[in-house]
């Protein structure tokens, strides 16, 4: 796999640590949670992905989700769905997990 880089700031983001947001076959790669915020802010821009799974009901109202971000912390995976990416910014905008 080639290493990606932050869609927001273009810093390398490892296999094994920051965050994808998959939307269908796109996809877009941080090195930090809060750098969701200012990439949703500006305009998405995505890359061509393989398609992921999108299940379960946004993190932020209760919706189908559409959206998915994972956080890579090493071997771990942790997904949080979303309705749609404005969605998805607003609860990184909160803090995550940790609001």
């Amino acid at each position: 796999m080639t290493e990606l880089s932050c869609s927001w700031c273009g810093k390398p983001v490892p296999e094994e640590d920051g965050f994808r947001l998959h939307n269908g076959e796109r996809m877009a790669a941080f090195c930090r949670l809060e750098h969701v915020v200012p990439w949703q802010l500006r305009g998405p821009r995505w890359t061509a992905a393989e398609a992921a799974t999108v299940e379960g009901l946004c993190a932020e109202c209760g919706k189908p989700a559409e959206v998915l971000l994972v956080r890579h912390r090493g071997e771990h995976r942790i997904p949080d769905p979303f309705c749609s990416v404005e969605h998805a910014a607003a609860w990184a905008k909160a803090g995550g997990r940790w609001r």
